[in-house]
């Protein structure tokens, strides 16, 4: 699977490594991404996500149920 929040649909973006000369070359900026597990009370059951720290306080704040409903219709949900 690649490097994408399920939640907040963050992603691997590209930018430029600077050297003390000033001397440029291409390098990757990567979301900080955690495999957690969450329970859902709703649906009596558990889910795997991989969701980086911006999705955790996202869950934190809206409750696990309500941010899954959020991502699938942003379509930042991975679907099995």
């Amino acid at each position: 699977m690649s490097k994408i929040c399920q939640i907040t649909g963050k992603k691997v973006i590209t930018g430029n490594k600077v050297s003390h000369s000033n001397k440029k070359s291409k390098r990757t900026f990567e979301p900080n991404l955690q495999v957690k597990r969450f329970f859902i009370p709703e649906m009596d059951e558990w889910v795997t996500l991989k969701v980086s720290a911006a999705g955790l306080r996202t869950i934190n704040k809206k409750g696990i149920y309500n941010a899954l409903v959020d991502a699938g219709e942003q379509g930042h949900l991975y679907r099995r």
